[in-house]
């Protein structure tokens, strides 16, 4: 019987904060946990919560990054020294899983070092297209981490230039390389930065997964399909677009938007002057209640393009039998073909065009079959499965 681990991991944001990171570690230490290991979490702290603190996540000094609930931590000496520190008092580690690109990593590899612990590293975020997307000064951004990762990581070699070197800075100290999807691990091969990267997505969770999936879901065709859109409410994401798009379609149905950010008042306006669909903006709510949505609605709507390393909802949607109207092509690769009504471009009216269909579609009763998909592919506990053979590789060294 093979021995039970003590896995580590590093986050650029505290696990309890929104982002599709925070839900693959969430996950991951609950499967974990279940399978008989221990896992720890070091990150940020989390900002302005009065919840009791959890006594397996080691937070980090942190600063507030923009006035929501996120922060950053500076990985200084002494900010490292104490969770080394803190490290070696809750014993033995066994690996050290990064699941971060910025702060979080420069941290977690140099802990690794001290330690000479082996390295797993996922490597969630696209970072080339994230800063472009978010941030007014990619480049100087990107220098910034550069700089960081050099001056912590003691590489002694030039400044990375740009996102793909800066990301092979920390994967050629890596034992395994992971990435949540096809689409990305071959971009990251392409680039450069690690020679494979194993794909080993974000599941769903197999508890809730398994409940909702009990539920009957045979209803007659609805006049006005349930479209339920999730994400941040920022310019990657592109809410503002699909709203445009809802508006030039004329479809009509109810649009279900859940999530929030910066760009709330603008699309609030927006949605204001659709008269055919009526659109609801549901809020954040919990992970279980937003899959229960997801299963009960008619169709997801994905609209975020070349940002997205792996797009997690479309996966809980395609485990939960929903179909998707999607934009980003490359995510499709790993995905039931029959789950998806894919945009015929990036544009505004192209999306329109994929809603006026799916609608249709939906309205007529050709619902995307679902007999063929098979949702334990999609399952946490399996993904939890190659994780956990992926730590053993890196302690054997293999």
């Amino acid at each position: 019987m093979d021995s039970a681990l003590h896995v580590v991991m590093f986050t650029d944001q505290h696990p309890h904060t929104l982002g599709g990171m925070q839900t693959s570690v969430e996950l991951q230490r609950k499967f974990l946990s279940r399978a008989g290991h221990r896992s720890t979490v070091v990150s940020p702290a989390l900002r302005g919560s009065e919840a009791a603190p959890d006594p397996d996540i080691v937070p980090m000094p942190t600063l507030p990054l923009g006035p929501g609930e996120y922060g950053m931590a500076i990985p200084s000496k002494r900010a490292i020294a104490t969770v080394i520190d803190e490290l070696r008092r809750r014993g033995n580690i066994d690996v050290i899983h990064v699941q971060a690109d910025f702060w979080g990593a420069a941290v977690g590899y140099a802990v690794a070092a001290a330690l000479g612990i082996p390295v797993v590293h996922t490597m969630h975020n696209h970072v080339e297209a994230g800063l472009r997307a978010t941030m007014p000064l990619p480049g100087l951004f990107q220098r910034a981490f550069s700089l960081m990762q050099r001056r912590v990581l003691h590489t002694g070699g030039p400044t990375p230039a740009d996102a793909w070197a800066y990301l092979r800075g920390f994967a050629s100290r890596a034992a395994v390389v992971t990435a949540p999807s096809t689409h990305f691990a071959e971009l990251l091969q392409d680039r450069g930065v690690c020679w494979k990267a194993e794909v080993i997505p974000t599941g769903l969770d197999d508890d809730v997964a398994r409940e909702l999936l009990a539920e009957p879901r045979e209803r007659a065709p609805r006049d006005r399909p349930v479209l339920t859109w999730i994400g941040r409410f920022s310019a990657e994401k592109r809410l503002i677009p699909f709203l445009q798009a809802v508006a030039a379609s004329g479809i009509t149905a109810q649009v279900d938007i859940f999530g929030d950010g910066a760009e709330r008042h603008r699309a609030q306006r927006l949605a204001a002057d659709i008269t055919a669909s009526t659109v609801t903006f549901r809020g954040r709510v919990p992970y279980r209640r937003m899959l229960t949505e997801v299963r009960r609605s008619d169709a997801l709507v994905q609209t975020s393009q070349g940002f997205e390393t792996q797009g997690m909802t479309v996966y809980e949607a395609a485990a939960l039998g929903t179909p998707t109207v999607l934009s980003d092509h490359r995510i499709a690769a790993d995905l039931p073909a029959e789950l998806l009504w894919l945009t015929p471009d990036d544009t505004v009216a192209g999306l329109a065009r994929a809603l006026s269909r799916a609608t249709a579609d939906l309205r007529d009763g050709q619902r995307a079959g679902t007999r063929s998909v098979d949702p334990e592919r999609f399952l946490q506990s399996r993904q939890t499965e190659l994780m956990v053979a992926a730590y053993r590789r890196a302690m054997s060294g293999r």
